[in-house]
C-alpha cells in the first residue's frame, strides 16, 4: 500500500564538485531570462508544463483570491548543496561532520534581512503576509496583487476535465532581493495532495483475509486447486511478522536501542497506541516503554474530506508497526500533517528538520513524476539538503504500479523517490521458510489470474497485472554521483544521454501476497469498533522496514548517524551485505493461490480464489546487479554489520 501525492519533480543535476543547487536553477525546463522581465529573477518552475497557450481560458479575475508561499533560498544556496555531498560522501574528508540545527541556520538558512526584504516586497505589492517561518513567508490576497508581486498575469487553463489558474509565464522576483527566493509556491491551484490507492483499507470498514494461509512459504500447498507453472503452489502467506522479517534481513542482536526513526503521513490515528501496543504483545514483540512511541500533531486538520482522513490511519499503523517489529527498541515519533496537500507534508518533514526529532525519516506517500511541479521540487529538496547536513536521512516507497503504464499510460517514476537527495525504497516478494530461514526473493511484480468456474484451471493464466514496485529512469533528475558505475548506462541513459537518476536505491519486503501481518482498529459491519488483523504490502511497507534496519544499522556504528544514505549504500554494491535479488530465483515461475473474501470480511457473499504469479513487474525487471526494481538488493546478513567497521 503506498499514498499517493499529485506533484511533478523537475531534474536537478547533482555533479560530482556541485551535486545539485538549491533553488529555481537547473530544473530541467526552458529557463526565463532576465532580459523577458528587466530588473527581476525567473523564478523556474512556477508556470506549470499544463498551461499552454491551447489551454488557456482567458485571465482569471483580479478579485479572485489567491494564497501561495514564498520559499526562502537562504544565504548560501549552492554551499548547502556541496557540504549535504560531501557530509554525506565516505570518501569524503568532510563525511560525517554534521552540524546542528542551529549551525545548518546560521550557515546556510535566511537571514533577518532577507526575510524583511521578502516581506516588504510582498507588501508594497498589496499582499497580506499570513506567515513566517525559518522556510517561507505566507500570503494572501487578490490576484491583482499577486500578479503585481511575481511579475506575471494568472489565467485559468483546461486541465483534464476541470479549469484551474496558473501563472501565464514565469514568476519572478526583483533583482533586488539578490536571490533570496527559492520559488513560490500557489500561483497555481491545482490540487496537490496525496490520495490513498486501495490496497490497504481504511479503518472505517473492516478488511479481512480468507484463507487457507500458509504460516511460513510453502508449509500450505494448495492440492485441490489447479497446478501453475508445472506444479502445486502453496497458499499465500498469513502475514510475516517481525521475528521473520528480522531472521530474512540479518537483524542478528541489534534492536535499534539508541536510535530515534520518524515517520510522517497525513493526520494521525486515534487508535495507534492502543492498536501499537495490541500487535506487539500478540506477536511476541517487545512491549513499548514509556515514551517511546509518540506524536508531533498539527494544532488542527484541513481538507478532511477532500484527502480521506481515516484512510491515512492504516498508513501510520503500517509504518509504525514494522518499524517496531524489526527495530523493537529504537524510538518512533509520528509527524502528522495537516492535510494530504504538499505544504501540510512539506510542514511535516521541515518539523523534523528543524527539531531535529530523529536521525531517520520514512516516508509512505508520493505520486507520479508527471505530475510534480518543479517549485514544489525545489521546495522538497531544500528540506532534504537541511537534513543531509545535520546527519538525517530521508527514505521514500518508490511506488505501486511498476513502470506506471497500466495507471498512467506513461511509462514514469514517482516522487519524491526521483529525487537525487533521498533513499528510493523498492519492493520484493519475500520467501521466509521453516525456522525462518531465508529462501531468496524476486521483485515485486503480480499478475493475477481468478479460478474458473468449474475449479479446474485458471481463467486466461497467467492473468493482468495489477501491483509492483516503482522504478525505473527519471525523465527530469540527472544522474547523481553514486549512481555513476553502479547504475547500467542503458538504465540511466534511457531518457537522456547524459544520464539520469534511476529508481529504486534499495529493496524490501512489499508483495501484499507475501506480505506483513498488521493489527488495526477497524468499524465492523454492526458498526462495533473492534481490534482485527490482516495481511498487507506495498512499498509503504517496504520504506519503514528498511528505516528499522537503518536504524539497527546506525546502533551497530555506535549510535553515530548514517545521515543521507545513499553514498554508503552504493559503497557496499556487489558485496555481501546484500542479498540480489532477481526475477527467477529457483529456474521456474512462482505463484501463490489466494482466497478473499468477497465483501472484504466474511464468507456470507462468497469466497474469491485466484493465482498471483510472483516477480512479474510490468516492463520492469528484476536481474542479476543493480537493477531498477529492487536496485542494489536487499540486506543481508552482512548489512547490519558492515556498520561496525565504518
Amino acid at each position: 500500500m503506498r499514498s499517493n501525492r499529485a506533484k511533478m519533480r523537475a531534474g536537478v543535476s547533482m555533479a560530482a564538485t556541485l551535486p545539485m543547487l538549491a533553488g529555481a536553477l537547473a530544473l530541467g525546463i526552458p529557463a526565463a531570462h532576465a532580459a523577458d522581465n528587466p530588473g527581476r529573477a525567473p523564478l523556474a518552475g512556477t508556470k506549470p508544463a499544463w498551461a499552454t497557450a491551447k489551454a488557456d481560458k482567458g485571465a482569471t479575475a483580479d478579485s479572485s483570491k489567491v494564497s501561495a508561499r514564498v520559499y526562502l533560498a537562504g544565504r548560501d544556496a549552492a554551499g548547502l548543496a556541496a557540504y549535504a555531498k560531501a557530509v554525506s560522501d565516505p570518501s569524503s574528508a568532510s563525511y560525517g561532520k554534521y552540524l546542528s540545527t542551529r549551525a545548518a541556520q546560521d550557515r546556510y538558512g535566511a537571514t533577518e534581512a532577507q526575510v524583511a526584504a521578502v516581506r516588504s516586497w510582498l507588501t508594497s505589492a498589496g499582499l497580506n503576509v499570513t506567515g513566517v517561518t525559518q522556510h517561507y513567508v505566507s500570503v494572501s490576497g487578490d490576484v491583482s496583487a499577486a500578479e503585481q508581486a511575481f511579475g506575471t498575469q494568472l489565467h485559468n487553463y483546461a486541465k483534464g476535465a476541470k479549469t484551474y489558474r496558473a501563472p501565464a509565464k514565469t514568476a519572478s522576483a526583483p533583482d533586488s532581493l539578490n536571490g533570496a527566493v527559492l520559488t513560490v509556491t500557489g500561483l497555481d491551484n491545482a490540487p496537490h495532495l496525496a490520495s490513498h490507492s486501495d490496497t490497504l483499507p481504511p479503518p472505517d470498514a473492516v478488511f479481512k483475509n480468507a484463507g487457507p494461509f500458509s504460516s511460513y512459504y510453502g508449509s500450505n500447498v494448495a492440492s485441490t486447486l489447479p497446478d501453475a507453472y508445472g506444479g502445486k503452489i502453496p497458499y499465500a502467506v498469513e502475514g510475516y511478522t517481525g521475528k521473520q522479517l528480522r531472521a530474512a534481513y540479518g537483524a542478528g542482536s541489534y534492536t535499534g536501542k539508541g536510535v530515534r526513526v520518524a515517520i510522517t503521513d497525513a493526520y494521525a490515528s486515534p487508535t495507534i497506541a492502543y492498536d501499537a501496543a495490541t500487535y506487539a504483545k500478540k506477536h511476541g514483540d517487545a512491549a513499548y516503554t514509556g515514551g517511546q512511541l509518540s506524536q508531533v500533531l498539527p494544532k488542527k486538520y484541513a481538507h478532511t474530506d477532500e484527502c480521506g482522513a481515516a484512510g491515512w490511519y492504516g498508513e501510520e499503523t503500517l509504518d509504525v508497526e514494522a518499524v517496531h517489529a524489526v527495530a523493537p527498541a529504537a524510538d518512533i515519533t509520528y509527524v502528522g500533517g495537516a492535510s494530504c496537500y504538499d505544504d501540510d507534508l512539506l510542514d511535516s518533514l521541515s518539523k523534523v528538520v528543524d527539531g531535529h526529532l530523529a536521525d531517520i525519516v520514512s516516508n509512505s506517500w508520493g505520486s507520479i513524476e508527471s505530475a510534480e511541479t518543479p517549485d514544489l521540487q525545489a521546495a522538497y529538496d531544500q528540506v532534504f539538503q537541511f537534513g543531509a547536513v545535520e546527519g538525517i536521512g530521508f527514505y521514500f516507497s518508490s511506488g505501486d504500479n511498476g513502470d506506471e503504464v497500466a495507471n498512467t499510460g506513461t511509462k514514469q517514476v514517482d516522487s519524491p523517490a526521483n529525487s537525487a537527495w533521498v533513499t528510493a525504497v523498492g519492493g520484493t516478494s519475500l520467501a521466509v521458510g521453516k525456522g525462518d530461514k531465508y529462501l531468496w526473493e524476486t521483485g515485486w511484480g503480480t499478475e493475477k489470474a481468478m479460478l474458473s468456474a468449474d475449479g479446474k484451471s485458471w481463467t486466461d493464466f497467467p492473468g493482468a497485472f495489477t501491483s509492483g514496485a516503482g522504478g525505473g529512469t527519471s525523465a527530469t533528475v540527472a544522474e547523481p554521483f553514486y549512481q555513476q558505475g553502479v547504475v547500467p548506462g542503458a538504465l540511466a541513459t534511457a531518457n537522456s544521454a547524459a544520464g539520469n537518476r534511476v529508481v529504486p536505491d534499495i529493496s524490501a519486503i512489499a508483495d501484499p501476497n507475501t506480505g506483513f501481518k498488521v493489527g488495526q482498529t477497524q468499524t465492523f459491519p454492526d458498526g462495533s469498533q473492534q481490534y482485527s488483523e490482516y495481511r498487507i504490502g506495498g512499498t509503504s511497507l517496504a520504506s519503514p522496514v528498511i528505516a528499522a534496519v537503518q536504524a539497527l544499522a546506525q546502533q551497530a556504528r555506535g549510535g553515530k548517524a548514517i545521515g543521507f544514505a545513499n553514498p554508503s549504500i552504493y559503497a557496499r554494491y556487489g558485496t555481501k551485505a546484500y542479498h540480489d535479488v532477481t526475477d527467477n530465483p529457483t529456474g521456474s515461475g512462482l505463484a501463490v493461490a489466494r482466497v478473499d473474501f468477497a465483501n472484504s470480511y466474511d464468507a456470507s457473499q462468497g469466497l474469491l480464489t485466484s493465482v498471483r504469479t510472483l516477480g512479474a513487474d510490468s516492463s520492469l525487471k528484476a536481474v542479476k546487479g543493480y537493477d531498477d526494481v529492487t536496485g542494489v538488493g536487499t540486506p543481508a546478513g552482512g548489512y547490519v554489520e558492515s556498520y561496525r567497521r565504518r
